[in-house]
């Protein structure tokens, strides 16, 4: 099955692969049939324990073949065209968040496999898929949220195989990114948008400490106090009423809906009586209530560049710009 031939330029581990994809093609090897032991390759063809370690390992990143310990390698694939697998932690799939994952897809090529898991902002669930799913990779996309002790689950990973995206903790800084600098961005973006602002007796910013980064709220806190403006850090608006002259920041689609069908109960008039700026442009932004005012970094760009830096093996850390876009509820 595994034929191994000197002097021909192609490097023996290059071999074996090619010889357990060929047999795959071939069908002499089928999903779920046993792979011949390393010790067996080794001692057949004269080859040392790390080269056919080499050679399997490849193939089980790419999700060809499996390892069950203490039993071997197994055929767990027979689509050998895979020539990358790719590992990818979300926190929450939303519709930003999905523009990000689409155009990572579009522009890594046909023949990446990305596997996409997802945390929803817990230790645990996010330490088991980790853990669960170390070696079976290529790349490993992981975007940690506000989680805390990330690096004590991710160290188990290669460092140049991990990309961390969107919130880039001061402990993962050893690992490349594309992230978004959360504090600076509600700084600038509120400072842009001051002349508006200052038509608001009061700014509101609706922030869920589990999923906001703290970022946010410091550079928000750090805006109103440079500027002298009344404000207030609440977590929902379960014991607070919207009030005319308030300025709401709504991180989260939820409650933005929310705070406009309370407008639409109380008679409030957007932009008029209530101010609002919500996070992440949508198309439905665009369009609802005559358009609503945005604090947005530009998804497709994060996961078309993330895609390059992944397929031009790229160590870096790039900061994603953010960007204010004024509507009519500003």
């Amino acid at each position: 099955m595994i034929d191994i031939k000197k002097k021909i330029g192609v490097p023996k581990y290059k071999q074996i692969i090619n010889s357990i994809e060929e047999a795959i093609l071939s069908g002499t090897l089928r999903k779920g049939d046993r792979l011949p032991s390393i010790n067996n390759v080794k001692k057949s063809h004269k080859l040392s324990r790390d080269t056919v370690l080499m050679a399997f390992n490849e193939l089980k990143n790419r999700g060809i073949v499996h390892s069950v310990v203490g039993k071997g390698y197994y055929v767990s694939s027979e689509n050998v065209t895979v020539s990358q697998k790719i590992f990818l932690l979300f926190d929450e799939l939303n519709s930003f968040k999905e523009d990000l994952y689409n155009a990572f897809l579009e522009n890594l090529g046909p023949h990446v496999q990305v596997d996409i898991f997802f945390h929803h902002f817990n230790e645990g669930v996010f330490s088991k898929l980790i853990h669960d799913h170390a070696g079976d990779y290529n790349f490993y996309v992981i975007m940690p949220a506000n989680l805390k002790n990330t690096k004590s689950y991710i160290h188990i990973l290669p460092k140049e195989k991990v990309y961390i995206l969107d919130q880039m903790h001061e402990e993962l800084s050893v690992y490349s990114a594309i992230y978004q600098n959360f504090e600076k961005d509600i700084y600038i973006n509120l400072n842009k948008a001051l002349v508006y602002i200052k038509n608001y007796k009061k700014l509101i910013l609706i922030f869920c400490q589990k999923k906001q980064p703290e970022g946010m709220r410091s550079g928000f806190v750090m805006f109103c106090e440079e500027h002298q403006l009344a404000y207030d850090v609440v977590g929902d608006l379960k014991k607070k009423p919207l009030e005319k002259g308030e300025l709401y920041i709504v991180p989260e689609d939820k409650m933005l809906l929310k705070i406009i069908k309370e407008m639409k109960h109380k008679s409030l008039k957007l932009k008029d009586d209530i101010g609002v700026i919500s996070y992440n442009d949508t198309l439905l932004k665009e369009i609802v209530e005559g358009g609503i005012t945005t604090i947005s970094t530009d998804f497709n760009a994060m996961g078309k560049r993330l895609a390059e830096m992944i397929l031009n093996k790229e160590q870096l850390k790039i900061e994603n710009t953010n960007n204010l876009i004024v509507r009519n509820s500003l």
